[in-house]
């Protein structure tokens, strides 16, 4: 077995396409000597264990694993060593502070040329095609990305506004204002068990809060399930613009639209529509300037729109008065603590790989971080999902479903703040060797945390 210790090589993998070969069926699994890969102290040794799996055989001295290390304390380590498949590479490595640590490491070859799988479908038929398409979307590198953290349970973000409460009752102030009023227009034929429906409800900011409604036909009193969407430039019924859902009739359905836009338009206003909230010369949500007051940062109509939707759904008089159910995943993630956050009667919050925790500690606090993120400015902190969260009632059941130890859109040390955060009955599933669209297709290590007498 061979085992590196802080082993330092300067390297650089420039990824190319490899011909069909040996490894393409092969996983790199990764896993930490410990169960719980959050259970390390300051200074304690990590040891990481990764080992080439679905391969039969390889020729020697082809293919190496190129690893780097890196973490919350800045901290950089490279290596390089030959891929066996019965000797498993070791990395030891330690942090001195709370916080998390990263392991990168893929397959390259002897030139550090990183290997990439093919297609083995035939793309002639639309089977093929679309399997193709899905391909396409696919990380195509034998790889692992994951880590491991040193006392998450401590760790905190930088202090909220002082205002937070004052800032947050004066928006609500000011949707109150405007009449809870809504447009419904059914669509037909999308469902034999449910009503379905396109909302617009009159709401403050921007523009009004907009979704999909599905109602069960079957009179009764039910549950409302609000879904969120991730982040996302796409056209209806592509990715992560809001869609008709059909409704399965045991619940009523929200689908929520996080911009407002107006539904069942064609191609070219939603094209036009995400232009023209770009601004900065970034995307939505990135520009700098706008983010420097919390009242022009976009996010501002964002939480206008989730507060007013939730606010409209609970005088459906088929709400069971109860059952107040929110989840997304990624931005989606990040709404449904907003949700829960801003509106008491949230039973059950279900975030998954939420995105922008800590955005109001993460540039002054120097932890790790994609390049592809929100630069922090102190007005954000208003909606930051980690100040949220304290708010959210001890009678709400929060699960995060899904937190990736190698997911750096959604880096673990902010996710773990929002679950330090959460007063109620809290769940969180990390999962190693998860980035924040990939979960390793082998058995791998997952374990979950829960608090404040969570029950499944």
């Amino acid at each position: 077995m061979k085992t590196l210790l802080t082993v330092v090589w300067a390297f650089a993998a420039a990824w190319t396409v490899q011909a069909a070969g040996e490894l393409e069926d092969a996983v790199l699994h990764g896993e930490t000597d410990k169960a719980r890969a959050i259970d390390y102290k300051p200074g304690e040794m990590m040891t990481f264990t990764l080992q080439l799996q679905g391969v039969k055989s390889i020729p020697p001295d082809t293919y190496f694993i190129s690893w780097t290390r890196t973490g919350d304390d800045g901290k950089v380590e490279k290596g390089k060593s030959p891929a066996s498949l019965t000797e498993p590479l070791v990395i030891k490595t330690k942090l001195d502070q709370p916080g998390f640590v990263r392991i990168e490491a893929s397959i390259v070859d002897k030139n550090g040329k990183g290997y990439r799988k093919s297609f083995r479908g035939n793309p002639n038929t639309p089977e093929g095609k679309k399997a193709l398409n899905a391909w396409e979307r696919k990380d195509k590198r034998v790889f692992f990305d994951g880590g491991a953290g040193v006392e998450p349970e401590t760790l905190q973000s930088v202090p909220e506004p002082k205002d937070f409460d004052a800032f947050w009752a004066r928006r609500r102030a000011r949707l109150a204002k405007v009449p809870l009023e809504a447009e419904k227009t059914e669509l037909k034929n999308y469902s034999k068990n449910s009503n379905v429906y396109a909302v617009s409800i009159k709401c403050a900011g921007p523009r009004p809060s907009t979704g999909y409604l599905t109602v069960p036909k079957k009179p009764g009193k039910y549950p409302v399930k609000v879904s969120f969407h991730g982040y996302g430039h796409s056209y209806p019924n592509k990715g992560h613009v809001v869609s008709p859902i059909s409704g399965s009739g045991d619940a009523i359905y929200f689908n929520f639209s996080p911009h407002g836009y107006e539904l069942g338009r064609e191609p070219e206003y939603y094209d036009e529509f995400f232009r023209s909230i770009c601004s900065g010369g970034r995307t939505f949500g990135f520009d700098d300037k706008q983010n420097a007051d919390p009242e022009n940062s976009y996010f501002s109509g964002y939480t206008y729109r989730i507060m007013r939707a939730l606010e409209w759904l609970k005088t459906l008089p088929e709400w069971d008065g109860k059952n107040l159910i929110v989840s997304g995943g990624s931005m989606g993630g990040m709404q449904s603590v907003w949700a829960a956050g801003l509106d008491k009667d949230v039973s059950l919050a279900r975030p998954s790989i939420p995105w922008c925790c800590d955005i109001g500690g993460r540039d002054t606090l120097k932890r790790l971080i994609s390049s592809w993120y929100i630069h922090e400015t102190p007005a954000l902190r208003y909606y930051d999902p980690v100040n949220l969260a304290k708010r959210i009632s001890k009678n709400c059941k929060v699960e995060i479903t899904r937190a990736g130890l190698g997911d750096y859109c959604c880096p673990p040390s902010g996710v773990a703040i929002l679950f330090n955060n959460i007063p109620g009955p809290k769940k969180i599933n990390w999962v190693q060797g998860s980035t924040h669209g990939y979960v390793p297709p082998e058995k791998h290590q997952a374990f979950s945390v829960t608090g404040n007498g969570w029950t499944d």
